[in-house]
């Protein structure tokens, strides 16, 4: 013997109880009767929702500001940002007569994110000088095809009557640092 761990199996008769099973059938209808008075722990999805959490990561949008021009600029931070590498783009200069649908001089002519390798972790927003990519509340689309599944500005773009309020996301020391004008970014607005 190697080592002090061995152990004796015994073979030990089971006792009348034992073998017709009675007790044991007994036990599980007492916790199956127990459970059918407990709380659901599912909800009746299509007519009941969940209230989401304050933080909730959902639907990416493109942001516009108050007169209805994009406030992407495509610098591509957010692409760099990206740990996923969902979010692709492609920039062009603005042409005149253009200055209401672009803030800028420089704007995303192409601007997709590929919703099956979006992570939804925030660092695109974090990313972006212009505040013009944000996650909001809403659930994404599903979809059986992957094709639908890469957003494009058709899909991200904020509609300037449909307003993605963030607010709720801001804590109470980004908005204070927002109200500071001494620093360029918080000029823009």
């Amino acid at each position: 013997m190697l080592t002090n761990r061995s152990k004796v199996v015994v073979d030990k008769k089971m006792t009348f109880s034992e073998r017709i099973y009675l007790p044991a059938i007994i036990g599980g209808l007492f916790i199956t009767i127990k459970h059918f008075f407990k709380k659901k722990a599912t909800i009746d999805y299509p007519k009941v929702t969940r209230e989401m959490s304050g933080v909730y990561r959902g639907q990416h949008v493109l942001k516009v500001d108050e007169n209805g021009a994009e406030r992407c600029v495509a610098c591509g931070l957010c692409a760099v940002a990206c740990p996923a590498e969902a979010i692709t783009m492609t920039g062009a200069e603005r042409k005149p007569g253009e200055e209401k649908l672009y803030r800028e001089e420089k704007y995303a002519a192409v601007y997709e994110i590929n919703m099956l390798r979006c992570i939804y972790c925030g660092l695109c927003e974090d990313a972006c000088p212009k505040e013009a990519i944000f996650l909001t509340d809403r659930l994404v689309e599903v979809s059986s095809n992957r094709d639908d599944m890469i957003f494009g500005k058709d899909k991200l773009k904020e509609k300037y009557f449909n307003e993605v309020d963030i607010t709720k996301r801001l804590t109470k020391e980004v908005i204070e640092f927002k109200k500071d004008k001494f620093h360029l970014h918080n000029q823009m607005d």
